[in-house]
């Protein structure tokens, strides 16, 4: 691609500087930054936007915040008047991502994939104007495909440049069987680009090899190449696994503006400065200052997740929700109050019961050791007063209020035994 920079005026020059320093923010790897560069500054010569691509597995259509790291990277494109290229794969979906797998992945139904994509799109509106979104279903021009097609397309790569994932060659080591319909994943991917003649393709730092995989066909293929961008992946949490639903270490982007302010706050102080980053939309000045005070100690933890989880929750409820968020947390985490707000669930069962029993029942905490420990740690209270006996039987009353954890409260509404 010719040297579009030389073709710039200096306030365009300028303009090409702004919008990369936006774009290199939070991005944990760019190839290349030099034809990134040249990409924006062609945009702006010719005034014409640049197509953004982003593949997404309709396999897991329950979007938190750990997925918005890269919708927010998008949302960025799209404001500088870009194209956002969503691609739904409900034909790479019938074979499944192997990424970091060990075993092949179960294939979707067409009605699977129809539906994840509706809760996609739905939570998607959250972060980026999906009016403004080009969306593709990849079996529009996969499905088209015939045997001569597939052979030509598999022969622009080699078995051995397949076997350098990890994931298969891991598996390969370990004498775990890999399908032959695996390697045509990444493949299929990276035709995608091909078809769509993407300019940047974004994607999770677990995507190396696929997104690559797009560049190289459009050589290949005699196209101009992609840029990848890669997307640091975010920790739970925990602070230690990425997150994700089944670890039960996310925050949805659909969850109430309490539990959504309150598991914030629950976050290991370490990753404040990176959530900052990667999840809120303030401006990079803001987030490089927010990121310097906290690693002085000028700003205080508490006081930075205070107002991390305040940012959250605004961007997905609004300024108003969030106040009130904000003062919920104060009044039960602060000043030790119950909220006014506490889930009833009707109690038609006996008048005495086992205090781990009723906990168990009433779905508090995932099992009856998890009760245990909770009540050795002082986190269990009937009524805001503290159990410390494991075996304490509690006698069943109108309006009594169960206490698990921090965030976790019940009023039993006592209805007649059945």
């Amino acid at each position: 691609m010719e040297n579009y920079i030389e073709k710039l005026t200096a306030e365009q020059k300028q303009e090409v500087k702004r919008q990369l320093e936006i774009y290199r923010n939070g991005a944990q790897e760019i190839l290349p930054v030099a034809e990134l560069k040249n990409k924006i500054a062609k945009s702006i010569f010719l005034n014409k936007p640049l197509k953004i691509k982003l593949g997404l597995d309709p396999s897991a259509p329950d979007v938190h915040i750990g997925h918005t790291v890269v919708l927010n990277k998008l949302k960025q494109f799209q404001e500088n008047g870009h194209i956002i290229q969503l691609i739904i794969g409900d034909f790479t979906g019938k074979i499944g991502d192997p990424t970091g797998k060990s075993a092949a992945r179960k294939q979707l139904t067409a009605e699977d994939v129809k539906h994840n994509a509706k809760t996609y799109f739905e939570q998607f509106s959250k972060v980026l104007d999906m009016e403004k979104v080009d969306l593709h279903y990849n079996s529009k021009w996969l499905a088209d495909l015939n045997l001569e097609d597939v052979i030509r397309l598999s022969a622009s790569i080699t078995v051995a440049r397949l076997l350098e994932r990890n994931d298969f060659s891991e598996r390969l080591s370990a004498g775990k069987p890999i399908s032959l319909h695996e390697f045509f994943y990444p493949l299929m991917q990276g035709y995608d680009s091909v078809v769509l003649e993407s300019d940047i393709e974004l994607g999770g730092n677990d995507q190396h090899f696929n997104v690559l995989m797009g560049r190289h066909l459009q050589e290949h293929f005699e196209k101009e190449k992609q840029v990848v961008m890669l997307l640091p992946l975010l920790e739970g949490l925990d602070g230690k696994e990425k997150m994700s639903k089944s670890k039960n270490n996310y925050i949805g982007v659909d969850e109430d503006p309490n539990h959504m302010y309150g598991k914030t706050m629950s976050i290991p102080d370490e990753l404040t400065a990176k959530y900052f980053n990667l999840v809120t939309d303030l401006p990079v000045s803001e987030k490089e200052r927010m990121a310097e005070q906290i690693e002085s100690g000028s700003f205080h933890p508490r006081d930075a997740k205070m107002l991390l989880g305040k940012t959250i929750v605004r961007m997905y409820h609004g300024a108003e929700a969030a106040e009130k968020a904000e003062q919920h947390f104060k009044t039960i985490f602060q000043k030790g109050a119950m909220p006014e707000d506490i889930p009833e669930i009707a109690w038609s069962g006996a008048d005495e019961v086992p205090i781990i029993d009723l906990i168990a029942e009433l779905g508090l905490l995932s099992s009856k050791t998890e009760a245990r420990k909770m009540i050795a740690n002082s986190g269990i209270r009937i009524n805001g007063e503290k159990v410390n006996d494991v075996k304490l039987t509690v006698e069943i009353t109108d309006g009594l209020v169960l206490q698990a954890g921090k965030r976790n409260f019940v009023k039993l509404k006592r209805s007649p035994q059945t």
